[in-house]
């Protein structure tokens, strides 16, 4: 396995097929088939690995059922299909979860929703996820008492920060080159030995302003929420296509039921939002949809979306909640395809590829959402095949992603308990459920608790730390507590300051 920490030195020339720009679940996809066609590849991120929309997102592998509403049926199966897809390649960080929909008379009428859920089992292939099905509330429901009709249905819960960390790795194992905290500041084309026009481009460390060049055949901007505004700085002689940003807030609360399934409310401006259990004690709730027009790295939730999301909340659910039960939120931004409709809910979730050939390959990517990433990174793959006439065939619908390649959770927690009954209940089912089979790594020479170090925060030893910034390319507080895993949760200030300690002193003794 790679050690992140010498990622700046892999790459035995600065000569590539392939430079991608965006470390989200988008590019670092692409890297990761790109390099397993056998292309040489670096991919560059200005902060972290999934830093932006891809750590914010609902946290679903789904068809999205709305979607049907605006007839996005081809959106629709693609994203059905790849929940078998994903299922599979990562069972640690995606999951089946059922979903009950409890029916609101004077919204979506009950035979609408049928139809669409009778679409919705059949559309795409469906192999292991149950069908939908009529429901009804009993007393023991969690909801107030006017909601005694429902139906349920299958998706599926994806650990989204760490699917963007471990396509980076499958890019990593498979040759590319990643560089987190490194901007492309420069593309300028140039002639190469062989007469081709390729790009130069000027990476600058994000943190020490120290620059390199690279010559790339072919750049890939997949910078997300940022992809107009790159294209217009690097190449302002072709003007991007224009994309419509949306921010997406999500809250966390305390568990509000203590079913594992999740519900789908729906709202009287024609959304739906989701209530999904979310790290055992709690509950995540999102999301809204509100264009936003300024840097994407500054969004925050607003009052205005907390008291939306409770308000919806506190419609259906009997236990109420107020602004003191927010123990957490996020909020991202969508980049997603302009098409001058009115209302953000009806914008297409798909994505766009536009190619450019002239003065050299630049290929940008529009929209898109996590659960068709992998479909995505195929259809680039296949746009640039013309340019890269040796490279192998498709491949990742049947790869696991690192770490993936065991029965489930059962079988593998069983087989820790068994090679190391001295580790943790609460620590085991954790690392299950992050790091898969990857978990022998971490503990790779550990025979009792005291080899995992000191315990920095609830939960989180040396060990994982050292870890994480060996092998995940982590680097910060945040990076540690809100990607990486989630124990930002459980953690205060002081345990946050315990932990940029640790770090501080392992970057000055070079670690």
């Amino acid at each position: 396995m790679v050690d992140t920490k010498d990622a700046s030195s892999l790459a035995t020339s600065s000569n590539v097929d392939l430079l991608i720009i965006g470390g989200g679940i988008n590019g670092t996809g692409i890297a990761a088939d790109a390099a397993g066609r056998g292309l040489s590849v670096l991919l560059c991120e200005k902060s972290d690995l999934g830093g932006a929309t891809s750590s914010a997102s609902t946290k679903l592998i789904h068809g999205g059922l709305r979607y049907l509403e605006y007839y996005e049926f081809r959106l629709v199966r693609e994203s059905l299909a790849e929940r078998e897809v994903l299922l599979r390649a990562a069972p640690h960080i995606v999951w089946p979860l059922r979903f009950r929909l409890p029916h609101q008379p004077r919204q979506r009428p009950a035979w609408m929703i049928r139809a669409g859920l009778f679409l919705y089992d059949h559309l795409g292939k469906r192999v292991t996820l149950p069908a939908s099905k009529a429901i009804r509330f009993g007393a023991d429901s969690p909801l107030v008492e006017e909601f005694k009709k429902g139906f349920e249905y299958s998706d599926c819960w994806v650990d989204d920060a760490r699917l963007v960390v471990l396509n980076a790795m499958q890019a990593s194992r498979g040759g590319a080159t990643v560089m987190t905290r490194t901007a492309c500041t420069a593309l300028i084309p140039t002639t190469a030995d062989d007469g081709r026009t390729v790009w130069q481009a000027t990476l600058r460390d994000t943190e020490t302003g120290s620059e390199r060049q690279i010559s790339a055949r072919c750049v890939v901007n997949a910078a997300g929420p940022w992809v107009s505004h790159l294209g217009k700085e690097l190449m302002p002689t072709a003007p991007p296509e224009p994309v419509r940003l949306v921010k997406g807030s999500h809250i966390v609360v305390p568990r509000l039921y203590d079913g594992e399934e999740a519900y789908m409310l729906q709202h009287g401006d024609g959304r739906v939002i989701f209530v999904i259990p979310y790290e055992n004690e709690f509950s995540l709730i999102g999301t809204t949809e509100q264009d936003f027009s300024v840097d994407p790295g500054e969004a925050k939730i607003s009052s205005e979306e907390i008291t939306y999301l409770l308000d919806i909340v506190n419609q259906y659910f009997r236990k109420g909640l107020g602004e003191q039960d927010v123990k957490h939120h996020f909020s991202g931004v969508r980049p997603l395809i302009d098409e001058e409709v009115e209302n953000a809910s009806k914008v297409s979730r798909d994505y766009t590829l536009e190619l450019d050939l002239a003065p050299a390959p630049l290929l940008t990517v529009y929209g898109g959402k996590i659960t068709t990433y992998r479909r995505l990174a195929e259809s680039v793959l296949h746009k640039l095949a013309p340019l890269f006439p040796g490279m192998s065939d498709d491949w990742t619908a049947s790869a696991h992603l690192p770490g993936g390649d065991f029965a489930s959770h059962e079988s593998l927690s069983a087989r820790l308990a068994f090679d190391h009954p001295w580790l943790l209940d609460t620590l085991r089912e954790r690392w299950v459920k992050q790091y898969g089979l990857l978990v022998t790594d971490l503990l790779a020479g550990a025979d009792a608790m005291s080899d995992l170090g000191a315990e920095i925060g609830p939960g989180l030893h040396a060990r994982e730390v050292d870890y994480l910034c060996a092998r995940e390319w982590a680097r910060t507080v945040d990076d540690i507590l809100w990607r990486r895993t989630k124990l930002g949760l459980w953690f205060d200030e002081s345990h946050r300051t315990a932990l940029n300690d640790y770090l501080r002193a392992r970057s000055a003794q070079g670690s």
